[in-house]
């Protein structure tokens, strides 16, 4: 007889050997796990900068598209989330559909790059990869802005328009200061400048464990629990351990950089407010005149919809689209919707401007 709550003595014991015999399964199991690596696609290096370095993937048949698509990516994390492994990779189904696609890999910043800035990762790195991608292909370059990588990509189109066909964003921040971004609320109370003073290069392990803490329970709890259910699959183990090497694995970020972002992006609301600065050279969005298609994710908790959808009429172009998915700030590069549905929206929207 099941009691008030729906279960009885007996459903506990079996839920209990049921858990036993999956532990002792997943003690077996974990020592054939081998260490996992992210990065399904063959890439090859065509430019460098430094520890900053340019990719082409290498797709299995030639590419069909009429110009480079250079994916620029956040700082705060490796780039190899948009091709994690072969059935999560938004950079394998691109170049299915034809795209020449690239990649700059920002590296690892050691003290030594504690004093560049904002003017170094967009008008020399950034606008060295550009600059290189256009030498080879004879004309501008489509771009692929992700999370903080597209607010640099937003920046850089205003200030070197001519030398880009079409932007994409995705999920990028525009608007800083909405309601629900509480890693605004909480950047916007931080002494940036004491903190980069004293620790020049920010920690990687601090950002972590700020992004971490912004949920708390499910971020540090609950999906370690749910680890138990997969332990006696070796191949949902091995995803899940490879989402954890890329979380960890994160470069710090050059101090001045780090200064000038929070200052300008999250306390001074720069790009509502026409504020913008990099190097000596304002960012007029009103610049920003080629096509731009925004997609964002209706359910980030770091990008919130509205922080993205307020992009909308504060650019200059008449050619301005919008695309949201159902999914989450990490959902949108690795979920089996996102496989489906993102690089099909980029391609179809890239063929219509070509």
């Amino acid at each position: 007889m099941k009691g008030p709550l729906g279960f009885n003595a007996d459903d506990l014991l079996q839920e209990s050997l049921a858990m036993q015999r999956k532990l002792l399964e997943g003690l077996q199991l974990l020592p054939t796990v081998d260490d996992v690596t992210y990065g399904a696609t063959a890439r090859e290096e065509v430019w460098r900068d430094g520890r900053v370095v340019l990719y082409r993937f290498v797709g299995t048949q030639p590419s069909s598209a009429t110009r480079p698509l250079l994916i620029v990516y956040a700082l705060v994390n490796r780039p190899y989330m948009v091709d994690l492994q072969a059935d999560r990779s938004l950079v394998q189904r691109l170049l299915a559909l034809g795209r020449d696609v690239y990649v700059l890999d920002w590296g690892y910043p050691d003290r030594s790059e504690r004093y560049q800035t904002l003017e170094d990762y967009l008008l020399r790195y950034i606008d060295g990869a550009v600059d290189a991608l256009g030498a080879a292909s004879g004309g501008p370059v489509d771009m692929l802005g992700i999370c903080q990588g597209g607010v640099f990509a937003l920046c850089y189109a205003a200030l070197r328009r001519q030398k880009l066909a079409n932007l994409i964003t995705m999920v990028t921040p525009f608007d800083f200061h909405t309601d629900d971004n509480m890693l605004s609320h909480w950047a916007r109370q931080v002494d940036v400048d004491l903190l980069v003073d004293t620790l020049g290069n920010i920690p990687a392990d601090l950002m972590n464990a700020s992004y971490l803490m912004l949920k708390p329970f499910r971020l540090n709890v609950q999906k370690y629990v749910g680890l138990l259910d997969i332990l006696d699959d070796k191949a949902a183990l091995e995803d899940f351990l490879r989402m954890e090497k890329w979380i960890f694995d994160s470069p710090d970020l050059a101090g001045e950089t780090f200064r000038e972002f929070i200052t300008q992006f999250y306390q001074r609301n720069g790009l509502v407010n026409g504020s913008v600065r990099i190097g000596d050279e304002p960012v007029d969005l009103a610049r920003v005149t080629l096509p731009v298609l925004n997609i964002y994710a209706e359910q980030d908790h770091l990008v919130p919809p509205d922080a993205s959808r307020a992009m909308r009429g504060r650019l200059g172009t008449a050619d301005y689209s919008e695309s949201s998915f159902r999914g989450g700030h990490i959902g949108i590069y690795v979920s089996g919707r996102a496989q489906r549905e993102v690089p099909a929206t980029i391609d179809d929207w890239l063929n219509a401007r070509r």
